[in-house]
C-alpha cells in the first residue's frame, strides 16, 4: 500500500529539516511526500528543493498563497496518489523509523479503513522535554473524544465519503473532520497502541494560554455544527482531558 505525507510549510525555515529527515529515515519506502507551502517569504522552499534530490523522485510541492492551514492540507488531499493519507506537521517528527511500516502493516492485517495512535507534545526548543501526553485509547465522540489527528491515518476512501476540512474553522476544522468521521457508522478505524509522533508544542492550537482559549472557543462552535448534545460539558471534559495530559507528562518526566 502507497502512503501520501502531507506536510504544510509557512516559514518553515527552522523545523522542516527535522520534518523531513524523519521521513527519509523511515523504513517503509513505498511513500509519497507532498509539501503544501503558502508562499513562505522565507527560505523554506530553498529547503525542500534542496531535499528533492534525496527523495528519488518521491517528493511533490506547490508554493502558493492559500486560504489557511486546512486549504493547504485540502489541496494536499486531492494531490495525494496514495492508498493511505496522513498528515505530518511542518514542526513535527515521527517517533522512530518504523512508524509507516507498523501503520501500513496493521492496515494489511485488519483491513480497517484507518489507525490512529498516541502523541507527545514535546518543547519546542529541543524536542527532548514531554509537555503533554495525549494516550488517545478508546472513547465516545459525544464525551469529547477523538483521535490526536497528528496520529490519523486514513484510507483516501475515507475523504470521499467524508469530505475534505471544512474552512470555516480556523484552528478546529481537523476536530470537525474526525466528528463527522466518527458519526459515520461504516467508517472503522483502528487505535495502535504506539507512540507515533513527537508534536511540537506552540502551534497554532497550542500557543500558550490565549492559544488555548481559542481552540476551546472554536470547538465549541464545532460540536453546536454537529448536534453534540451538552457541548459545555463537552468543552469541560475535553478541559480536563488536557489537565490529565499535562500532568501525565510531569509523572513521565520526573522518572
Amino acid at each position: 500500500m502507497k502512503v501520501t505525507i502531507i506536510t504544510v510549510t509557512y516559514n518553515s525555515e527552522k523545523t522542516l529539516k527535522d520534518t523531513l529527515e524523519s521521513v527519509l529515515k523511515q523504513t517503509y519506502i513505498n511513500y509519497e511526500h507532498i509539501i503544501i507551502d503558502g508562499a513562505s517569504k522565507d527560505s523554506t522552499m530553498q529547503i525542500v528543493k534542496e531535499y528533492e534530490a534525496k527523495y528519488q523522485g518521491k517528493l511533490k510541492y506547490i508554493s502558493e498563497k492559500d486560504k489557511g492551514i486546512y486549504d493547504a492540507m485540502n489541496k494536499g488531499i486531492k494531490m495525494a496518489t496514495g492508498d493511505i493519507i496522513g498528515i505530518l506537521n511542518s514542526d513535527d517528527i515521527y517517533v522512530n523509523e518504523n512508524v509507516l511500516e507498523e501503520i501500513v502493516r496493521k492496515l494489511e492485517e485488519t483491513n480497517d479503513d484507518g489507525i490512529y495512535g498516541d502523541l507527545i507534545f514535546m518543547d519546542a526548543e529541543t524536542m527532548t522535554k514531554p509537555q503533554r501526553i495525549w494516550k488517545s485509547s478508546k472513547g465516545k465522540v459525544e464525551y469529547g473524544w477523538h483521535p490526536a489527528h497528528p496520529t490519523l491515518y486514513l484510507k483516501k476512501e475515507v475523504y470521499d465519503k467524508i469530505g475534505l476540512f471544512d474552512l470555516q474553522f480556523k484552528i478546529c476544522a481537523d476536530y470537525d473532520f474526525m466528528i463527522r468521521m466518527l458519526q459515520n457508522k461504516e467508517i472503522k478505524i483502528k487505535y495502535l497502541e504506539k507512540y507515533l509522533i513527537f508534536m511540537r508544542n506552540g502551534g497554532t492550537s497550542t500557543a500558550g494560554i490565549k492559544g488555548y482559549i481559542k481552540n476551546l472557543q472554536e470547538s465549541h462552535q464545532v460540536l453546536v455544527k454537529n448536534h453534540i448534545k451538552f457541548p459545555y460539558i463537552v468543552d469541560f471534559l475535553r478541559i480536563i482531558k488536557t489537565i490529565n495530559q499535562i500532568l501525565l507528562a510531569e509523572v513521565k518526566s520526573s522518572f
